[in-house]
């Protein structure tokens, strides 16, 4: 009987967290603005970029790729997906960063280059809203009582109640006091004079 409740109570347990975890909808952007930062001239420059689009900022060429707020009344939650591309010296470009920009954290998730930091500020433009799939808690199999006859015999694996029998006790363990050890006087510190 107590694997029943135990179970049932996983199940509860599940089903209150997952309402917690319900998404909102997100809106779909056309343009994600910037913020850029030239270490070598100290200048930050704001632009804004169009989606699938390359532009330059510096020796850097940055596309992002989509950007995505939520709905006015939602929690501001504004992300963007962008690639950075940095051209090198043997005419080839290297993939300097490729992820994901969080403009409520810019610290934490913005470019950082050994001349240059990029970072989110905002998106702009978007109306199309993309519906997130709404989570549903996964059905389980009804609870049966798992409760078994004496004269059934258990399975490996499973939890068995002790027999009508008991086992025999342990013996009996003395203990004795503890003693302290005795401290043994060591030889004094020397004494600084100060009395000059």
């Amino acid at each position: 009987m107590k694997l029943g409740w135990t179970r049932a109570t996983f199940v509860l347990a599940s089903v209150i967290g997952g309402l917690g975890t319900a998404q909102a909808d997100r809106i779909k952007n056309p343009t994600a603005v910037f913020s850029g930062l030239d270490k070598i001239t100290g200048r930050i420059v704001s632009f804004e970029v169009g989606i699938d689009e390359t532009v330059q900022f510096g020796a850097l060429q940055m596309t992002p790729r989509v950007c995505f707020t939520k709905p006015p009344t939602e929690t501001p939650n504004t992300t963007s997906f962008i690639e950075v591309d940095e051209p090198a010296t043997d005419g080839k470009t290297k993939r300097v960063f490729s992820g994901w920009l969080f403009a409520a954290s810019p610290g934490l998730h913005g470019l950082e280059h050994p001349v240059y930091d990029i970072w989110l500020v905002d998106c702009k433009g978007g109306t199309e809203v993309i519906a997130e799939p709404k989570e549903t808690p996964e059905e389980l199999p009804p609870i049966q009582d798992t409760a078994r006859a004496p004269s059934d015999a258990g399975r490996p694996g499973d939890i068995m109640a002790p027999t009508g029998t008991t086992a025999p006790r342990p013996p009996a363990v003395e203990t004795a006091p503890l003693r302290q050890p005795a401290r043994r006087q060591g030889p004094a510190a020397p004494i600084i004079n100060t009395d000059r």
